[in-house]
This record gives C-alpha cells, sequence and structure tokens, in this order.
C-alpha cells in the first residue's frame, strides 16, 4: 500500500511542476508586456499612448464604479441569453441535419451561403425587425453564436458509432431513441466546444453591437462615452475598458474549457 502511495506520489509530482512552471511563464510573459509597455509610454515615442501603471490604476477603480458595473452586466445578460438561445436552436437542428441526411443535403446551399455573412454587417437589418436595441443585439448573438454550435453538433452526430446505433435499432428502438441515447452522448464533446467557441463569439458582438449602435447600457455604450473624452484620460478610460473586456473573455474561456475537461475526460482517455 506504501508502495502504491509513493507512486501515486511520483505521478503527480512532475504534473505540478509542469504546471507551476506553465503558470511562472504566464506571469512572466504578461510582466515583461507591462513593463515594455510602461518604458514606451513614458518615453513619448506614442503620444496617444499612456503608461501601463495609469491604465491599470484605471481598471482597478473601474472594480468600484457603478456605472461601469451596470454597463459591464447589461452585456454579460445580453450574451448569456443569446448563448442560451442559440444552444436551444442550434443543438436540435444540428441533431436533425445529422440524424437525416436528405434534410442536411437541402438545407446545405443555404448553410454555406448564410454562414460566412459577418454578424456585424446584419446591424441595419437587425434593427429593422427587432425593437429596442436589446432584442436586435440578442437576435444578432443568436445567428452568430449558432453556427459554432451547430456545425460542431453535425461534426459529433457523424462521429457517432454506427454498430452502436444498429445495436440499438436491433432491439426496437426508432429513431428518437437512438438520437437520444447514442447520437447526442456520443456528440457532446463536440456539443461544448461549439458553446466555448459561441461564448468568445457572443461577448465580441455584443460589445460591437453597443459600440455601433450605442443604447441604454453596455460596455460599447461606455466606450463611446469614454472615447468622446479629451485628452489622456480618455484614452486610459478605452484601454481599462478594453482590458476588462479581454480579461472578462478570458476568464470566461477557461471556465468552460476547464468545465469541458472535466465533463468529457474521458474524450481524451
Amino acid at each position: 500500500m506504501t508502495a502504491a502511495i509513493d507512486g501515486t506520489r511520483r505521478e503527480r509530482t512532475p504534473l505540478a511542476r509542469v504546471s507551476l512552471a506553465k503558470i511562472t511563464r504566464h506571469v512572466v510573459g504578461v510582466a515583461a508586456f507591462l513593463l515594455l509597455w510602461e518604458i514606451v509610454g513614458r518615453s513619448g515615442l506614442f503620444a496617444w499612448l499612456p503608461n501601463a501603471s495609469d491604465s491599470l490604476l484605471r481598471f482597478g477603480t473601474l472594480a468600484a464604479d457603478p456605472v461601469f458595473l451596470g454597463d459591464l452586466a447589461a452585456t454579460l445578460t445580453a450574451a448569456v441569453v443569446g448563448l442560451g438561445l442559440a444552444v436551444l436552436l442550434a443543438v436540435p437542428v444540428g441533431l436533425l441535419l445529422g440524424t437525416v441526411p436528405i434534410v442536411e443535403e437541402t438545407t446545405r446551399a443555404i448553410v454555406e451561403f448564410l454562414r460566412p455573412i459577418p454578424s456585424v454587417a446584419l446591424i441595419p437589418l437587425a434593427l429593422f425587425f427587432f425593437t429596442p436595441e436589446i432584442n436586435a443585439k440578442i437576435a444578432l448573438i443568436v445567428y452568430a453564436a449558432s453556427w459554432p454550435i451547430l456545425i460542431n453538433t453535425l461534426y459529433g452526430v457523424r462521429d457517432v458509432d454506427p454498430v452502436a446505433a444498429e445495436t440499438l435499432r436491433s432491439f426496437g428502438f426508432g429513431a428518437g431513441a437512438v438520437v437520444w441515447r447514442v447520437a447526442l452522448p456520443s456528440a457532446a464533446p463536440f456539443i461544448f466546444t461549439g458553446v466555448r467557441l459561441g461564448a468568445s463569439v457572443t461577448l465580441i458582438l455584443a460589445i460591437s453591437v453597443e459600440y455601433f449602435v450605442g443604447g441604454a447600457s453596455g460596455v460599447g455604450r461606455f466606450l463611446i462615452e469614454a472615447s468622446t473624452g479629451i485628452g489622456e484620460s480618455a484614452m486610459i478610460d478605452v484601454i481599462a475598458t478594453l482590458i476588462w473586456a479581454g480579461l472578462v473573455g478570458l476568464v470566461v474561456n477557461a471556465v468552460l474549457l476547464r468545465a469541458e475537461r472535466r465533463l468529457f475526460r474521458w474524450r481524451d482517455a
């Protein structure tokens, strides 16, 4: 038993060292970037570029700014609602296209036509059909986030083991049971990857729509007001807001990636 415990410790130690080394490299990289940014900012080489220290100080003060926090909450709410609706729409459609070949062949041209259209280019059309601005924003988020979820669901269904599906049919199960018991569980890792990719799209699109359209609230609206200021303080506000947007996106992706690895650990086995 002691040997088994020692063996477990030997297995865990290299992993811990790798994780610590990876974190150290990340910290060193960020610190080097901030140092270079501070040097360039203080050198006056770019008159419009504020110091890293001033931008980070403003980044910290935004955490206690109720106006900014309200705008951030509005953006995240729209992103979460849009992503949830995209999942409810894209997963069933992906299962349908993946399990019924004639439907997939019939709609392939439409899918390939709509998929490359940039979501930002549809802002005027969305504003024409959806009012108020929040509805147009959510509609565009649903449109943009649906594609990675739909395509990943479709690929996941195609990756289903045909032997498992035929075995279930041989026991008298219908098409719905095959989809529910075989296709959906098999495609689940692909679907979750699509959700993770869609989550990054939702945040980008939400801020883009808020910036181009304005509206009552949102990080994009906060950026509009910050960019209309005068002098270096306006640029500091803009950069601090962008740091917040990047940090939120990084945290969301990290949380979803960790959840994906925990839920589908067997996939890499």
